[in-house]
């Protein structure tokens, strides 16, 4: 039946949706040293973009201290150039051999501004989610415009999409929440 690959696809496009969102969220430091914050920054290597995990060894030292040894010495001023450059706010302490960032304690300000980003990539991912169903319906309406399923079906398929939609949006919800409260969390 074709209604069913229509909803296992929009099924798992939510779920992407949701886990993108995860990926996103794990970026946003909340007070504690965490190596996904680097996991965007590309570093000038030799002339070619290239991640900085693929360059240096990253690790967390302390609670709040990430410790970047790059594999070739030579890399480091470009490792550190380029976490200069980045958004994440941290100044990098350059001893010779690796790099030291230290995570401050995040201010009450911070950390309001650090939800607020939050509320928004939940709702920009709420917003995929209803992308996902609106697809969806009109694939079912067009099943239906070529009388593939009758009028029943169509009304079972929305229903049933609906329903993977609010679970898509609850799941954003928890994941939101739970961000929020790790942020907030002194």
């Amino acid at each position: 039946m074709p209604t069913k690959e229509v909803m296992d696809s929009a099924k798992a496009k939510m779920d992407s949706v949701v886990e993108n969102l995860e990926k996103e969220f794990s970026t946003i430091r909340a007070g504690q040293a965490n190596p996904k914050v680097l996991d965007k920054i590309q570093v000038d290597y030799y002339g070619a973009m290239t991640q900085l995990n693929q360059l240096a060894s990253i690790s967390v030292s302390e609670a709040r201290v990430l410790v970047i040894a790059p594999y070739d010495g030579s890399a480091l001023k470009a490792i550190e150039k380029s976490i200069i450059a980045s958004d994440i706010g941290i100044n990098p302490n350059n001893d010779g051999t690796a790099i030291r960032l230290v995570f401050p304690q995040l201010t009450e300000e911070r950390r309001k501004d650090l939800v607020k980003q939050v509320s928004k990539y939940g709702e920009e991912a709420k917003v995929g989610i209803r992308n996902v169903r609106r697809d969806a319906v009109d694939k079912f309406k067009a099943m239906k415009k070529k009388s593939e399923i009758t009028e029943d079906d169509l009304k079972d398929c929305e229903k049933e999409i609906q329903k993977l939609t609010d679970k898509g949006i609850e799941k954003i919800d928890a994941v939101c929440k739970a961000k929020e409260k790790e942020i907030m969390t002194v």
